[in-house]
C-alpha cells in the first residue's frame, strides 16, 4: 500500500468536499488503486492552520471549520503563519492549491504553485490565477523537478477538458471555442426569466452557495473571462490575459430584456469565444441573445457547455449539468491519480 500525504491550502467548499470524497472513498481508493491518502496539513484564511505528519483527523477538521471554528486545536507541531513555510513544513507529497482566485496577478497562488514544485511536490489546484498568470514557468519547473501541475477544475468544475485534449487527441490543433463557462450567470438570467429581480435572483444564488458574498467576479465577467484564458494559454499554447479577453458582464442586462427574449422564443447568455487565426487570436465574453438552434439554448440552471473546433474534429463538445463543489472536488482526485498514474 503506497501511503500519499496532502498539504491543502485553502479550506473552502471545495477543499472540504475534496475531504469528504477521499473519505468516502477510501476503501475503493485502497482496493483499486493500492494507494492510502492522508491529509497531513490544512492552512485556512480564517480557520486557524494545523499540521499533524501521521495525517489529521478529516472528521473532526470538517466539523471545526463548519462550525467556524479554529483548526489550530489539531495541529500536533508549530504551524508556519507564512504559507510557503508552511508547505514546506508539511512535507506533503502533493499541494492542493484552492485558494481564492486573483483574476489580475495570479499570485499568491503562484507562489504556493511555485514553493512546492521547489520542494518535489505534486500540484493539483482548481485555481484558474496560476494557469493563465505563469502556466509556462510552472510547467517547465514541474518538468525540472520530475513532478506533476495539473488543473483539471479550474475552468468546468472537474469535468474533463484538459486531460481530453492531454490524453485523447493526440496531433489536435485547437483553433476555436464557444460556449458558457460562468455556473452563476447562468443561473442569475434563468431565475429572472423566472420573474426574480436581478437583486433577488443573487441573493438566492448566495442563498445556495453558488454566489460569493462579492458576486462582482461572476456578474462582472472575470471568472468567464480567466476560464477563456486560461482555455488559450493552455490549449492554443498562448499566454493570454483576462484583460485580453474583451469583456462585458450582465450587470446591465434587464429582467426586461431577459423576459422580452423568452417570449419571443429565445434566451439571453453569457457567451465566451475565443478564435486562433493567422492574425492572432480574438476571445469576448458578453451577454447574446440565442435561438433555439444554438447548443447553450437549452443550457439551464448552473450548467456548463464548451463547444470545441480542431483541424480535426469540426464540432466537440463537453456538457456538465449542474456542478457542485463535489465535482470540482472530484477533478482534483482525477488529477491526483491520474499524477500517480504516471509515476
Amino acid at each position: 500500500m503506497k501511503e500519499i500525504s496532502f498539504c491543502l491550502i485553502g479550506f473552502g467548499n471545495v477543499a472540504k468536499a475534496f475531504a469528504r470524497l477521499i473519505v468516502r472513498k477510501e476503501d475503493e481508493l485502497s482496493q483499486k488503486y493500492g494507494v492510502a491518502f492522508r491529509v497531513t496539513a490544512i492552512a485556512t484564511g480564517r480557520h486557524g492552520r494545523a499540521i499533524d505528519p501521521a495525517g489529521l483527523d478529516l472528521e473532526q477538521a470538517l466539523k471545526l471549520a463548519d462550525s467556524g471554528k479554529s483548526l489550530d486545536e489539531l495541529s500536533k507541531v508549530k504551524s508556519p503563519a507564512n504559507n510557503e513555510d508552511f508547505i514546506k513544513a508539511s512535507g506533503a507529497d502533493f499541494l492542493l492549491e484552492n485558494s481564492p482566485v486573483n483574476y489580475q496577478t495570479g499570485e499568491p497562488a503562484i507562489s504556493h504553485v511555485r514553493c512546492a514544485l521547489e520542494n518535489n511536490m505534486h500540484v493539483a489546484s482548481a485555481n484558474k490565477g496560476p494557469v493563465v498568470h505563469a502556466y509556462h514557468e510552472l510547467k517547465e519547473l514541474a518538468a525540472k523537478h520530475n513532478r506533476r501541475y495539473l488543473f483539471e477544475s479550474a475552468v468546468m468544475d472537474g469535468a474533463p477538458i484538459f486531460s481530453v485534449f492531454r490524453e485523447a487527441l493526440p496531433a489536435t490543433n485547437l483553433f476555436a471555442v464557444e460556449g458558457i463557462f460562468n455556473s452563476c450567470t447562468n443561473l442569475l438570467i434563468e431565475l429572472m426569466e423566472e420573474g426574480k429581480t436581478f437583486d433577488e435572483a443573487v441573493v438566492y444564488a448566495q442563498s445556495i452557495g453558488i454566489a460569493e458574498t462579492d458576486p462582482s467576479g461572476d456578474i462582472d465577467g472575470w471568472d468567464a473571462a480567466i476560464k477563456v484564458a486560461a482555455i488559450i494559454t493552455v490549449l492554443m499554447d498562448t499566454p493570454f490575459k483576462p484583460n485580453q479577453v474583451q469583456r462585458e458582464g450582465i450587470r446591465e442586462l434587464s429582467q426586461t430584456e431577459i423576459q422580452q427574449a423568452k417570449k419571443d422564443g429565445n434566451r439571453w447568455k453569457l457567451v465566451c469565444r475565443a478564435e486562433k487565426t493567422e492574425k492572432g487570436i480574438t476571445a469576448s465574453v458578453a451577454p447574446e441573445i440565442v435561438s433555439p438552434q444554438s447548443p447553450l439554448f437549452s443550457l439551464s440552471g448552473t450548467s456548463s457547455f464548451a463547444l470545441f473546433k480542431t483541424d480535426v474534429l469540426p464540432g466537440l463538445g463537453i456538457l456538465e449539468s449542474n456542478p457542485s463543489p463535489d465535482t470540482t472536488a472530484y477533478g482534483l482526485l482525477a488529477d491526483v491519480l491520474n499524477i500517480l498514474k504516471s509515476e
